[in-house]
């Protein structure tokens, strides 16, 4: 037991070092704006390093993690790594433990709920950290580690494969999640650049381009993008928020010269496809029951299903006075998210094909004879029946746990709220926060009973990491390390 709980301290050490030179990059924001916070940056972030740096220290002979040891490690640095961020707040702002810890969850996660009513009276050092949490949380805070303390070999893999990742854009990880975040950074240079075209200022380009391509939805103004009214802006936030919803790998390919990969990519087509099914329904709602002209509510519906679908979570319109069927609509999107491989949430549009080809397959086994062989296209690779089963059984897995933990959030905010909301409202919170979205119905504010807060931070914890790793924390917390 002590053998391996050394190994996820040792890695977790290594997390808190990194958590603390990014805490101490906010100096350069404070000096730069004159604001009398250098001592709590100060404090907190060499306390956070000192920590970091003992655990590496006292642990350093702890062995290689296996996948166990990976997955226990990536769920509880989602649990301390907002508890650390979380006292910027409370230091700074002067906001509740439980309130700052909702905000530093909901930063991590790329979620964009918040508990700050007035975004724009804010600090701008901790302006400026509420984006940079979604930033980097967006890759993945593991992910970042990785990339400047290179660690080569199978623990690396197991650490970035933990962290709800795959994909490898080059042979080696190290390699891979390295221009991971040359893209990542040449993506959000974009952004700035377009946003501040578009008509914002300069700080505020910044932080809405870094919030945009991690599909955060943190803004710095105190009604989201709904304060600039600007279609301009809209229209320049729309291809961010895309960019950020469509696998890494992608984006390298094209990088590399294969412009036809964003038309080509199954999960890129997927996006597409749903889309255009969800956004008519959408609209027909929005006119019908809207007292608005065709125009607006076209406006209003695109920007925000792309912005639920890509869980990025600006909003342009107060999506509480929306009807029922648009809310469901809009539910649908979230659940199912971005691709697999990019900064959104959701259980992903990858998982979502895999299941209608399945289903598909299913269907068209029955009519043919016993022995007939059927394969499945996915992408560029055809899979036969082992395969295929495979692949549905480990989709359908996640698929299956994450409904399930949205039913159980649903439930339980239900009996919190009681009656104060309609049902409706109450799903879309959750889905909006299991889905790492931040698009809100009215619920997620101070008045929240406690409760609900801690739910909701639970929806947004199990929803980064996919459910598996939350289960193997608390399975490791009851029985130990060791196989049942």
């Amino acid at each position: 037991m002590l053998s391996n709980l050394r190994i996820v301290l040792r890695d977790l050490g290594s997390i808190l070092v990194i958590l603390g030179v990014l805490i101490f990059s906010l100096l350069g924001v404070a000096c730069y704006f004159h604001e009398d916070v250098i001592m709590p940056v100060v404090i907190t972030g060499s306390g956070v390093i000192l920590l970091g740096l003992l655990f590496r220290y006292f642990f350093r002979y702890a062995g290689e993690p296996e996948y166990r040891h990976a997955m226990i490690c990536a769920a509880l640095v989602w649990l301390v790594v907002p508890a650390f961020s979380a006292i910027l707040f409370v230091s700074i702002e002067g906001m509740s433990p439980l309130d700052s810890y909702f905000e530093a969850m909901s930063g991590w996660t790329g979620t964009g709920l918040t508990m700050i009513t007035h975004p724009s009276g804010l600090t701008h050092t901790i302006q400026f950290w509420r984006s940079l949490m979604q930033w980097v949380g967006g890759v993945g805070v593991i992910v970042l580690m990785l990339s400047v303390l290179a660690r080569p070999g199978t623990g690396a893999y197991v650490l970035y494969k933990a962290e709800a990742r795959e994909e490898r854009i080059k042979p080696g990880i190290i390699s891979t999640v390295r221009m991971t975040w040359w893209i990542y950074l040449f993506l959000t240079s974009i952004g700035i650049i377009l946003f501040f075209i578009a008509g914002m200022k300069p700080w505020e380009a910044i932080n809405h381009a870094m919030t945009a391509i991690g599909t955060g939805g943190f803004t710095i103004t105190d009604n989201s993008i709904a304060t600039y009214n600007s279609s301009i802006i809209e229209l320049a936030i729309i291809p961010m928020m895309v960019l950020g919803a469509i696998p890494f790998l992608v984006h390298y390919r094209v990088l590399k010269g294969d412009v036809k990969s964003y038309f080509k990519d199954t999960q890129c087509i997927a996006f597409i496809v749903v889309f255009s099914i969800l956004f008519i329904p959408l609209l027909a709602a929005n006119y019908l029951m809207q007292s608005t002209d065709l125009l607006s509510a076209t406006r209003y519906s695109g920007f925000q299903l792309i912005s639920g679908m890509t869980c990025t979570g600006f909003q342009t319109v107060p999506v509480h006075n929306w009807s029922s069927p648009a809310l469901l609509i809009m539910c649908i999107a979230m659940i199912i998210g971005g691709g697999t491989g990019s900064t959104a949430g959701g259980v992903k549009l990858l998982r979502a094909v895999i299941a209608y080809k399945w289903i598909k397959w299913s269907l068209r086994r029955n009519f043919l004879p016993p022995k007939a062989i059927i394969s499945v296209r996915l992408g560029d690779r055809f899979l036969e029946r082992e395969n295929m089963t495979k692949i549905f059984s480990e989709a359908s897995l996640i698929i299956i746990l994450w409904l399930i933990s949205l039913f159980i959030g649903i439930c339980v905010l239900s009996v919190v709220v009681g009656s104060q909301y309609p049902l409706g409202e109450i799903m879309f919170e959750v889905a909006s926060a299991q889905g790492n979205v931040g698009l809100s119905a009215g619920l997620t504010n101070p008045g929240l009973p406690y409760i609900g807060k801690i739910i909701l931070i639970l929806n947004m914890w199990v929803g980064r990491l996919e459910i598996i790793p939350a289960l193997m924390l608390f399975r490791a917390l009851i029985r130990g390390f060791e196989p049942i």
